[in-house]
């Protein structure tokens, strides 16, 4: 006699038919030409190039990645001469020839983690270089590249602990420790500057604007590591709505007691982000972080109807409604991103990724 484990509810010892239809069910021709999930196999030895590539066909993440790849790559080639002449073109725009020299217009957003670590020499090399035309920073990733200038960065543990830290006058941002000393230094660098801005706002009559600003203090470090003495020099704008959230704003807040009187134009720096993205015949965004660069990059593109590439990068969730979280498709919803762009968001911390991401585009010769 079979036992009870043997058997079903009425006795019977046939799989149930609901059970078999449920595990079995008939699967739907998958589209012709898709993609087969498959890894790197190592026994072809180690090729960086082919590794990378090959997460295409790996799946989560490393999907996203490559499609960041492709779509940096995308807003790179693209050029006016790609698109048809129509209606609105006048001018220059007519000529095919000039219309080959057009490119999109690029958008770099990062927050001021990434110039702490050593993402600060990836965004330099783009700068340097002319790779990106439009750079939105938070103070943060403002200051840390002057401060890095004048004294080093160095690597510490994330459990170093904070009190430990405190009396010895070292500060902890991650696993990265920055002595107390190098934003004395700062200070002592950057408050003649103040000086000599408040004299030309009264002497000739000056209106400084935070961008305005950055460009004199790449021009004043006069230092070929820094980020922002390439933007000085490659007049590529730098935008900080926030420039007062951070040493920097430490800096203007003490300089309005011993030398009161500086004022800082916000105006004049939303017209000429917004105008930036307005007037560009194609826009891309590559955002690293969240937070406010993210949203001052989204909404510049707002203007024009939306980006018609872009790229996050994060580690941000949208569950809590966040604009760091969102997906790109919330960005459409609102305008920011076109219906038609390309886009897509890598979940992933970007000191890890975007290094190769700019390995694979920006750096690749191509």
């Amino acid at each position: 006699m079979p036992n009870s484990s043997d058997t079903t509810q009425n006795g019977s010892n046939e799989v149930p038919s609901i059970a078999s239809a449920a595990v079995f069910a008939a699967s739907s021709q998958v589209p012709k030409g898709t993609e087969l999930i498959r890894g790197y196999d190592f026994d072809n030895g180690v090729d960086y190039n082919a590794l990378l590539n090959s997460y295409a066909t790996t799946g989560f993440q490393a999907a996203s990645f490559n499609r960041a790849v492709e779509i940096i790559n995308h807003m790179r080639a693209w050029r006016l001469s790609d698109e048809p002449i129509n209606e609105n073109d006048q001018g220059d725009d007519l000529d095919m020839e000039h219309r080959k020299t057009v490119k999109c217009k690029v958008f770099l957003g990062y927050t001021s983690n990434l110039v702490s670590c050593g993402v600060r020499e990836i965004i330099k090399y783009l700068v340097k270089n002319k790779m990106v035309d439009v750079v939105v920073a938070t103070a943060g990733g403002v200051e840390e590249d002057f401060i890095k200038c004048l004294a080093p960065t160095y690597v510490g543990e994330f459990n170093n602990k904070g009190s430990e830290l405190r009396s010895k006058g070292l500060n902890r941002i991650g696993n990265l420790i920055v002595p107390n000393d190098n934003y004395c230094k700062f200070e002592e660098w950057v408050m003649p500057i103040l000086d000599q801005l408040l004299l030309e706002q009264t002497r000739d009559g000056t209106v400084w604007t935070p961008s305005k600003i950055i460009q004199r203090l790449g021009k004043e470090i006069n230092h070929p590591d820094s980020i922002y003495y390439w933007a000085y020099k490659n007049d590529i704008p730098i935008y900080c709505p926030a420039i007062t959230d951070g040493s920097l704003g430490d800096m203007i807040y003490f300089h309005s007691f011993r030398n009161p009187g500086l004022v800082i134009d916000l105006v004049q720096d939303i017209r000429g982000v917004n105008g930036q993205a307005v007037y560009a015949k194609k826009t891309g965004m590559i955002i690293l972080g969240g937070g406010l660069v993210k949203h001052h990059i989204c909404n510049a593109n707002l203007m024009r109807n939306g980006a018609d590439f872009a790229v996050f990068i994060n580690t941000a969730q949208e569950f809590d409604g966040s604009d760091a979280g969102a997906r790109p498709d919330e960005a459409v919803s609102w305008g920011k991103i076109k219906t038609t762009a390309e886009s897509v968001k890598v979940y992933a911390e970007a000191s890890l990724v975007f290094p190769l991401i700019v390995a694979q585009t920006f750096a690749s010769g191509n």
